[in-house]
């Protein structure tokens, strides 16, 4: 689901609870779309509405890299402040949203705050899933750039040449 109103119609609810009426259990992912759902408050309200009838969030996604993307995408730091402002006006039970998240070519990475360390201000960012499985879980930090879009936009932190997942990765890739 990209917004609330798409669950707000008698087809989709409908639909949902035939499906459900399965036993099958629906999470929903959406994307992050400039123009169309890039405030917090619809986010909350979707997630909210996504609970009442019996959905799981699930994923909040960065607009992909890809075709005419420019017009829908969001800055990476509006990304996260528009996920942690939605966040916090749930409950537990719409906490399981994870984001925001960028499906890029070394795997799935969440940024997971922005903060300062040693006076430098940075994202936290981890990869939820990776084409290493031990880059899994483990935290790396890049330069805040209020003007990144995606991954390969952000330069590692800390005066670090490359990110720690760079050489393994370029290695993956056909020549």
């Amino acid at each position: 689901y990209n917004h609330w109103r798409e669950l707000k119609t008698d087809i989709a609810y409908q639909a949902i609870q035939r499906i459900r009426a399965t036993g099958a259990e629906i999470r929903s992912q959406g994307p992050l779309l400039a123009h169309i759902n890039d405030n917090a408050d619809d986010w909350a309200k979707m997630w909210r509405e996504q609970v009442r009838v019996g959905i799981i969030p699930y994923y909040m996604f960065v607009e992909r890299d890809t075709g005419a993307q420019h017009y829908f995408e969001v800055p990476l730091a509006r990304a996260y402040e528009i996920y942690r402002d939605a966040i916090k006006q749930v409950s537990g039970l719409a906490r399981t949203a994870r984001g925001p998240s960028m499906s890029a070519g070394p795997g799935k990475v969440e940024i997971q705050g922005v903060t300062e360390v040693n006076g430098e201000k940075v994202f936290v960012l981890r990869f939820i899933q990776g084409r290493n499985p031990d880059w899994v879980q483990r935290p790396f930090f890049a330069q805040y750039d209020e003007t990144a879009t995606w991954l390969n936009h952000l330069k590692p932190a800390f005066g670090e040449e490359k990110f720690f997942f760079e050489d393994e990765y370029n290695a993956m890739k056909p020549v």
